[in-house]
């Protein structure tokens, strides 16, 4: 059976971006054809905490998806990093074992999803959510970051 798993990006946030990184690699993923599990995507959400995390909560309620992967935008020095605080933690997911696979992951400490993470804790869902920062996509990095970010 398919695993249902909601991947989310961000739209632009600055007057000069012509992309937004985690949306470009969604795009990305949606050309790949050997995905096993049931994708859904909510792409280009508003720069903006509250009315990112009401889509996603709406998307989520709608197609109960068993994992979300939040990705974002982020001036990092690895093609990808891993959000410290998030669901997996109470799920007992250790994070770092998680990246201990890729070289190319950091662990990031900056949780911009609280609201998020709050809906999941207060309605008791048992969904796990992973918050990914991306960095910008070129061609050097763009194969080895949709190999793992996926």
């Amino acid at each position: 059976m398919k695993k249902r798993i909601l991947l989310t990006s961000f739209d632009i946030c600055l007057k000069y971006q012509q992309s937004n990184s985690s949306d470009d690699l969604l795009l990305e993923v949606t050309k790949l054809d050997l995905i096993p599990d049931d994708l859904s995507f909510l792409r280009q959400l508003p720069v903006d905490v509250q009315l990112a995390n009401n889509q996603v909560m709406e998307k989520n309620n709608a197609i109960q998806p068993e994992d979300i992967i939040c990705y974002e935008q982020a001036a990092i020095l690895t093609p990808l990093s891993v959000e410290a605080f998030s669901s997996v933690e109470k799920l007992e997911v250790d994070i770092e074992k998680l990246v201990a696979k890729e070289a190319s992951i950091q662990i990031s400490h900056d949780c911009f999803y609280y609201l998020g993470l709050d809906y999941l804790d207060q309605n008791q869902l048992t969904i796990r959510c992973l918050f990914t920062h991306v960095s910008v996509l070129n061609q050097e990095n763009l194969m080895e970051i949709l190999q793992i970010s996926y």
